[in-house]
């Protein structure tokens, strides 16, 4: 009998620290937010288009010990925010502004799967996103700007006038089109107030190049291209708004003109950045190509071929996962020990919970 109840006491001793032993990390583990931000960084890295997004909190995780392997298996619900930051920049996410309330908020959630070890290696990613709804914005600020179609011609001229401006103050080599707008807003201030963001593409032709000849200006079909991401916008009268296209030839006419403010960046391509590391290694000059040649943003001259040298390799990235633009639907609530965690953000929203 005594036996029986020493036994019993060490069993009852012993679970609640096998129970401990094996719980699965929870959303406020540090082991745990790590994988999602490093996780957010290789979704970030891998997607091609759009802004770069920001870990608002860590929504859900199941954790999994690969049979046979040191390492893990992670399941994760991470939400997600847009930055400021294109996707062309390249940036950290960590480096980015999360947009305001008045810059035309986005947020969604990703579904991510990702292998760890002594790394974080990302598997797959699935991620649902949307705008937050104008009537969120106006109803916590009647003042901020709302969201524009980008196809509206009036967001079309607004870039036109931009990008105009950024090429006649640029002091880079040659001139730049526009390749895509991205975002487009507008507000009331003395008059219509129009706000885009839109990138650039560095074309062939360079800065002697006669303004009515820029319409014929092909962009740069080349990796050695640069590309570039700017915001502008453009204040006017409903009755007055100048358009010009890029060579500067008016197409319209107006009375009042008010001032276009542009500000862009411009990104080293990264066969450049790789090219420049293989030439240091080697301490070899530029190989000379006959294909054709451009003038670089750079104070000397390159020639290049459609085709990088041999020396020089060039990172090509796979998609991993998908991202669909839709709204918001219902959850399932979190399965994960203390899920979710904190918001980072909520910009102040009053009824809507990102």
């Amino acid at each position: 009998m005594r036996m029986s109840v020493y036994l019993l006491v060490v069993c009852l001793a012993l679970l609640p620290q096998g129970g401990e032993a094996s719980d699965p990390p929870g959303c406020m583990s540090p082991d745990a937010v790590r994988v999602a931000e490093e996780a957010l960084e290789q979704i970030n890295q891998d997607r091609k288009i759009g802004y770069i997004w920001s870990l608002n909190r860590l929504y859900d995780l199941s954790h999994t010990p690969e049979q046979g392997k040191d390492g893990s298996l992670y399941k994760l619900t991470i939400d997600v925010m847009e930055t400021k930051c294109h996707i062309t920049s390249g940036k950290p996410w960590k480096q980015c502004e999360v947009r305001n309330i008045g810059n035309v908020p986005v947020y969604g959630e990703c579904q991510v799967s990702a292998y760890v070890h002594t790394q974080v290696k990302l598997q797959s990613y699935s991620c649902t996103i949307r705008e937050v709804p104008a009537t969120a914005v106006v109803d916590t600020c009647p003042d901020c700007p709302t969201a524009e179609n980008l196809n509206e011609p009036i967001v079309k001229e607004t870039a036109n006038l931009c990008l105009q401006r950024f090429n006649e103050e640029s002091r880079l080599a040659n001139y730049f089109t526009l390749e895509n707008i991205t975002k487009a807003s507008s507000q009331w201030v003395v008059g219509p107030s129009y706000f885009v963001e839109f990138t650039i593409v560095e074309t062939v032709c360079s800065r002697e190049t006669d303004v009515s000849e820029l319409s014929r200006c092909t962009p740069m079909d080349c990796q050695f291209a640069h590309r570039g991401f700017c915001s502008g916008s453009h204040v006017a009268r409903e009755d007055q708004f100048e358009i010009r296209n890029p060579g500067g030839k008016r197409d319209g006419l107006i009375q009042d003109k008010k001032p276009v403010e542009v500000k862009c960046e411009i990104y080293e391509p990264q066969a450049s950045s790789v090219e420049a590391q293989a030439h240091a290694k080697a301490g070899s000059v530029h190989t000379e190509h006959q294909q054709h040649n451009h003038t670089h943003l750079h104070p000397h001259e390159h020639l290049h071929s459609d085709s990088p040298s041999p020396d020089i390799t060039l990172s090509v990235s796979q998609n991993l996962g998908t991202v669909v633009n839709q709204p918001a639907s219902p959850r399932a609530s979190p399965a994960g020990s203390s899920c979710p965690g904190p918001r980072r953000h909520n910009l102040g929203l009053r009824n809507l919970r990102l």
